[in-house]
């Protein structure tokens, strides 16, 4: 997914801060899908990818706001000016560390339920077996994903299909991430997160907690401390993008799954898919300015 990416001046400025933390990505990014696989892997190559993309595009394209899902909120940051690519590179590091470190509970995608049937679902499980199980990403109308221990998962997932879903799809995942299990893992990175400037971001980043477009960098790092333990309201990020004027929303890095979610949010909306260079060169920029 990195190919003619990494020699990129923004890649060489990220692989040596990876380097310095103690993670040689290059190596990671040259190696099959079992090496990428670990979350204190996968995540900071994700940022190099979206974040080496991101410097590919045209330099007059008009960006109203940015957003990343999840852990690409942070490539969001850099496209922001708020990150430094070399800070965003550090902190993602021990963000997949602290969360990879949490290996209790699971997570479940849940197709064909709306929003409030699933928080009923999960409000209802954690009452009558005190479990812990949230909605953890709302990805897009009728696909959800739930959060939290093992025992709690499973019983929602059971509730759910009783309640309608038409599947449950356990996840491949080390820990019930954007759920309150992630608390011992966000007060790990929350020492790393004050220990970066972070600048105001221009244009604003549209953050995953609260789908609230921020401008200011206090705003930025109490969302980005809060996100770990938060659900990932993607749903009303789209939205809300749309909202403040985006009539394309471009998706940079592997694959096109959030372009698809895009579609299924704001069908009115033009998406398009960068995953390589070739994509980001073959931009129509006349069909985006109209």
């Amino acid at each position: 997914m990195a190919d003619g990416l990494t020699d990129l001046p923004i890649a060489l400025e990220m692989l040596a801060a990876a380097e310095s933390s103690g993670l040689d990505l290059r190596a990671a990014l040259s190696g099959d899908d079992e090496h990428l696989r670990p979350t204190e892997i996968a995540q900071p190559a994700l940022l190099l990818v979206e974040c080496a993309l991101r410097s590919t595009l045209p330099d007059d394209l008009d960006v109203i706001a940015v957003a990343g899902h999840s852990v690409g909120e942070y490539a969001a940051a850099v496209a922001s000016s708020a990150l430094t690519p070399a800070d965003a590179m550090r902190l993602v590091i021990e963000r997949g560390r602290a969360m990879a470190a949490m290996r209790d509970g699971t997570m479940c995608a849940l197709i064909g339920i709306d929003v409030d049937a699933a928080i009923d679902v999960c409000a209802e499980t954690q009452r009558e077996t005190g479990e812990i199980v949230v909605v953890a990403n709302l990805n897009a109308p009728g696909q959800l994903v739930i959060s939290g221990s093992t025992d709690g998962v499973a019983a929602a997932s059971k509730l759910a299909l009783m309640r309608g879903a038409r599947r449950a799809i356990p996840l491949n995942v080390s820990g019930a991430f954007h759920s309150p299990l992630m608390t011992s893992a966000a007060a790990r990175f929350e020492t790393a997160l004050h220990a970066v400037a972070i600048a105001d971001p221009d244009p604003p980043v549209v953050c995953n907690v609260d789908a609230t477009d921020v401008h200011t960098a206090d705003a930025l790092r109490e969302r980005l401390r809060a996100q770990l333990t938060s659900p990932v309201r993607w749903i009303d990020c789209v939205r809300r993008l749309v909202d403040l004027g985006a009539d394309t929303l471009i998706e940079v890095g592997p694959g096109s799954v959030l372009s698809g979610l895009a579609r299924r949010i704001a069908p009115d909306t033009r998406t398009i898919s960068v995953s390589s260079v070739d994509a980001a060169k073959s931009i129509d920029m006349a069909a985006v300015a109209g």
